[in-house]
């Protein structure tokens, strides 16, 4: 073995993104736990605080002599915007070493398919059957932008219902190589996001090598 060979990157697959999601599910719920707890405590104080002043009664104030009033301690701020940004960074998360080649189907096209989807699907999307109801245009950006431009997108098409869209990422004609270097990209980011179940190279009509027709998982009702 040499000793000056490079240890390759690590390659992070659907199950390190899912497992990522499953810790940070786990973390906000038992924060989430914690808070309730806290809370049913708090109400708990009140009410026995309540139920002494009653029985008591009117009561007066004694006078300070020389003591020390200790601070009282908040408890911890729930974080709910870092949860927020947690749950955000996990939807965008897109890695560029996700080895996509093994799990596209070895074609003219490259085309992919969730397990589960019909070849029927594939078919129906090359011939134009499913009508793109949105598209978005990431030619010309940047490879963070586009990756950033691309999970919003699909986040606002599931969420609005949509089934198919239109994925233009170029063909690399005024890139300084002349390379398509978005097409690999993108491929590979769709392949990780779960609510993509399929994609073809669309039509020379629709963008041909330059663009991907995509197909969206419905939302859970």
């Amino acid at each position: 073995m040499s000793h000056g060979a490079k240890t390759p990157p690590k390659r992070f697959g659907l199950n390190d993104l899912a497992a990522l999601r499953d810790n940070l599910k786990a973390d906000a719920e038992r924060r989430e736990a914690e808070r309730v707890a806290a809370e049913a405590a708090a109400r708990r104080a009140e009410e026995e605080a309540n139920v002494f002043r009653a029985n008591v009664g009117t009561v007066s104030t004694l006078r300070d002599r020389n003591r020390v009033q200790a601070p009282r301690q908040a408890p911890a701020p729930i974080p709910v915007q870092s949860r927020l940004n947690d749950k955000a960074v996990l939807e965008a998360s897109l890695s560029d070493e996700f080895d996509v080649e093994n799990l596209l189907d070895i074609d003219e096209t490259m085309s992919f398919r969730r397990p589960g989807i019909g070849e029927d699907v594939i078919k129906k999307l090359r011939r134009g059957e499913w009508v793109p109801q949105d598209k978005v245009d990431l030619h010309g950006l940047r490879s963070d932008e586009a990756r950033e431009a691309l999970a919003t997108f699909l986040r606002r098409s599931v969420r609005n219902g949509v089934r198919c869209v239109r994925v233009i990422h170029g063909k690399g004609i005024g890139s300084p190589d002349k390379l398509p270097v978005l097409k690999g990209k993108v491929r590979s980011w769709l392949v990780q996001k779960e609510e993509v179940i399929a994609f073809v190279q669309a039509r020379e009509s629709q963008g041909g090598a330059g663009a991907l027709m995509v197909l969206l998982r419905q939302p859970k009702p």
